[in-house]
Order: structure tokens, then C-alpha cells, then sequence
């Protein structure tokens, strides 16, 4: 006999794997450039209905995605940086690599209407994988000391902001990168100014740039 937990319990493995394929579903869409909301469910097999209940605005579906980019993709690469030799280079192909992956999802950034706030919520959630390689960069005196790792996804930020667009060479990201990289080499640099309280908010800083 069914009972009410066994429903229960059905009714959230549903909702999970639907979840699921609609984020895959985005994935893939948002590959192709140009997407809707009517286009994802229909990838993900899944009336509008079914998707609305789930991702009410394009901003979840765009959350969801960066998330599944994080973890799938990036991740990895962080854990399998932690023992590397050169960790200022590996937080540098990390950077690079990010990049790469947000262009490839070709429609991701002109999805959702504010891409920059989704971006800096989505890559604060990682900062803690990336204490660990940065601390070992700075006791090498290959960072800066006063940089933190709470400093890192509003410094990615600013680089997605304005590389992770179509059309944007590999070549061109690589080679701003490492100029962005060359910025936090602690040979003559200058202290940083402390960060003061309410001006922690990057996101309005770079969508009132994007809207300039």
C-alpha cells in the first residue's frame, strides 16, 4: 500500500530530477546564443508550468546553470590544483578557465538582466575552495598578503564582466588575465584601502558600469 511518505518521498525525487533536467536543459539551450524559457522546458522535456514552479525568472535558471558550471567544472580543477607548484599560476588558469566555460554558455550573460548580481552571489559560494591555493601563493610572495579569498569572485566579477562576452577571442581572455594577475604581484604594490562597511557590494558597481 501507498502511503502519504512514500508520496512524499516521490513527489521531492520528481522535483529534484526535474530540477535536474532543466538545468541541463538550460545548459544547452543557453550554448546556442539566443534561449527562452519555452525553449528550455521543451529541451528539458517539461511543460511551462512544471519549469515556472521550479525557476520563476530567468535569474534562477542562470543561478542554477553557474551553479552546475561551478561544480562540475571548476571545482574539479580547484581540488586537483591544491598540491600544484606554481598555485599563483593555477588560481590564473582557473580564472581563465571560468571565463571560458561562462562564453561558451554563449546566451548566459544576456540571459537574465542582471547576470553581474547572479555572477557575484554564484562565485562567493566557492570562495572558501579557494583559500586554500591562494594562502599558499602569498607565502610563496607570488600574491599580495592583504588580498583575501572573499576578495577573489568580486575580482572574477570584474573580469567576466567585461571578457566573458561572445565574440571574445581565447587568446584576448588569456591575455588579460594574466595583466588582471600581474595587478596582484606584491612587488611595489601599495596597501590596499581598507573596506569600509556597506561598500562591499560589488554588484552595483559593475551593473552601474555595464549601464554605462
Amino acid at each position: 500500500m501507498t502511503t502519504t511518505k512514500d508520496r512524499g518521498r516521490r513527489r521531492r525525487v520528481d522535483a529534484r530530477t526535474s530540477v535536474e533536467r532543466i538545468t541541463a536543459a538550460g545548459r544547452t539551450v543557453l550554448a546556442t546564443g539566443e534561449a527562452s524559457l519555452e525553449q528550455i522546458a521543451a529541451e528539458a522535456g517539461v511543460g511551462i508550468a512544471t519549469l515556472y514552479r521550479h525557476f520563476p525568472n530567468r535569474e534562477a535558471i542562470v543561478r542554477a546553470v553557474l551553479d552546475d558550471i561551478l561544480e562540475t567544472d571548476l571545482l574539479p580543477r580547484i581540488d586537483r590544483a591544491a598540491d600544484a607548484p606554481d598555485p599563483r599560476r593555477s588560481l590564473q588558469d582557473i580564472a581563465t578557465h571560468l571565463l571560458d566555460l561562462i562564453t561558451e554558455e554563449r546566451g548566459l550573460v544576456s540571459f537574465a538582466g542582471n547576470f553581474t548580481d547572479v555572477a557575484v552571489e554564484a562565485l562567493q559560494r566557492f570562495s572558501d575552495s579557494l583559500h586554500p591555493l591562494l594562502l599558499r601563493a602569498q607565502q610563496q610572495g607570488e600574491i599580495r598578503s592583504d588580498l583575501t579569498a572573499e576578495d577573489i569572485p568580486r575580482f572574477l566579477v570584474m573580469a567576466v564582466a567585461g571578457l566573458a562576452l561572445p565574440g571574445t577571442a581565447p587568446s584576448l581572455r588569456a591575455r588579460f588575465v594574466a595583466l588582471l594577475f600581474d595587478s596582484l604581484n606584491p612587488a611595489n604594490a601599495t596597501p590596499l584601502p581598507p573596506l569600509l562597511a556597506g561598500d562591499d557590494d560589488l554588484r552595483t558597481a559593475v551593473s552601474n558600469v555595464a549601464r554605462g
